[in-house]
């Protein structure tokens, strides 16, 4: 599932090529909200919320998802689409700029107002300018049984983060993933080396955690299974954790460095 970071990326490519323009085409391909129609509406602007697209037309919000599959993409007003029509889940377009939007998890219309109902449960986020790591902490903290490496991808603790940020950080802290969030040493550290990793690859595509650029350096531990750890040469293994198959996914360790 795209992170935080590729969000962020998205609502700015969208925001640039939306906001302030008028709607000419308006195509919502989903049943429930197939009748809407926002053509004559000014785009005001598109923002992230942690891993959620809100895109605020008048005085409506579009709030979309990515999930596993989905993608945003932006063509130049009748440039030929990149993907198959019969992916689409939405088409805004003004007179200069067509967004699609493939393939999507989620697609909602609500009044802005009522934003908060939607995407209210989420913790701080983490690219945000109003990022409040103390109340990150909190919220961690009120579960101090939870596995560290369910807890820092828990989109109500912190918004934005995923699994690639979440083992780099682990690893780099030297902390095991099932570790009771209780039991961890210098949390608010943690949570600080995970804002400064994500916010220091929120303007690139390709992720770095290591300061390698080269393909194959770029992360520590992430989808490298077998592989022998950059720092002690201890094949890095890939577990299973927590009850949610969500949080199972994708959780890369140094059985050596971490503990």
């Amino acid at each position: 599932m795209p992170e935080g970071d590729t969000v962020y990326r998205t609502a700015r490519r969208l925001n640039e090529a939306l906001s302030g323009s008028v709607l000419t085409v308006c195509d919502i391909r989903v049943p429930q909200f197939a009748t809407v129609d926002l053509t004559g509406q000014t785009v005001r602007n598109v923002v992230s919320r942690g891993k959620h697209l809100l895109t605020r037309v008048g005085e409506t919000t579009i709030h979309t998802h990515l999930k596993m599959e989905g993608s945003w993409r932006v063509f130049a007003a009748g440039e030929r689409w990149s993907r198959p029509g019969w992916q689409a889940r939405i088409v805004l377009g003004t007179a200069e700029w067509t967004a699609v939007g493939f393939q999507l998890g989620l697609v909602e219309v609500l009044p802005t107002v009522e934003e908060d109902g939607a995407v209210g449960y989420l913790g701080p986020d983490i690219l945000s300018p109003e990022w409040d790591a103390g109340e990150a902490m909190r919220r961690m903290l009120a579960a101090p049984e939870v596995p560290i490496g369910v807890a820092l991808i828990d989109q109500r603790n912190i918004a934005g983060l995923g699994t690639v940020f979440r083992n780099e950080v682990l690893f780099l802290r030297g902390v095991m993933p099932e570790r009771p969030v209780g039991e961890v040493d210098d949390l608010p550290a943690m949570i600080g080396l995970a804002h400064r990793l994500i916010l220091a690859n929120r303007d690139r595509a390709d992720r770095v955690t290591t300061g390698n650029l080269r393909r194959g350096e770029r992360t520590w531990v992430s989808h490298r299974e077998r592989q022998p750890c950059r720092r002690c040469g201890t094949p890095i293994r890939k577990g299973s954790l927590g009850p949610d198959v969500l949080s199972e996914r994708d959780t890369y360790f140094c059985p050596a460095c971490q503990r």
